[in-house]
């Protein structure tokens, strides 16, 4: 029973199904639902998936999700700045960032994609939103595994 049990777990996929997605919901307190997600090294690739679960607008209160390396995160933002919002506080030249998401308002959604390779098991990594003001309350940890 025990074997069959296991051999049904396999061919269903939830043994060993690596979590290549990261889903977060923002909210118009300029706070993510989550301060720690996870992921497995072994992605080809990986999708964000945010949702702002508030009611402002973009401009006002629109969160977005930046991954970037830790030590890397304040100073994306503060550069970020100068992207306005057209840019999604994002500069297109800054290499440090490693993904990111479009800024969108209440009851919105959005999902980005990039290569799982741009992230290292072990390496630390912070998802944050770059919008002016946002960045120290609305991050969190990315672990690799």
């Amino acid at each position: 029973r025990t074997l069959l049990f296991a051999a049904s777990l396999l061919a269903s996929g939830l043994v060993h199904a690596a979590n290549c997605n990261i889903a977060l919901k923002g909210d118009d307190a300029m706070k993510f639902d989550q301060q720690t997600v996870t992921v497995a090294a072994s992605c080809k690739t990986i999708t964000i998936n945010l949702t702002h679960v508030g009611k402002l607008p973009a401009q006002s209160m629109g969160p977005n999700v930046v991954i970037a390396p830790s030590d890397a995160f304040q100073s994306i933002a503060q550069d970020g700045m100068k992207a306005g919002l057209a840019g999604n506080y994002v500069l297109a030249s800054d290499k440090r960032v490693i993904a990111h998401t479009k800024i969108i308002g209440g009851g919105e959604k959005t999902t980005v994609s990039f290569p799982g390779k741009k992230l290292k098991a072990g390496g630390a990594y912070t998802f944050f939103c770059s919008a002016p003001g946002h960045w120290s309350l609305m991050k969190g940890q990315l672990i690799v595994k």
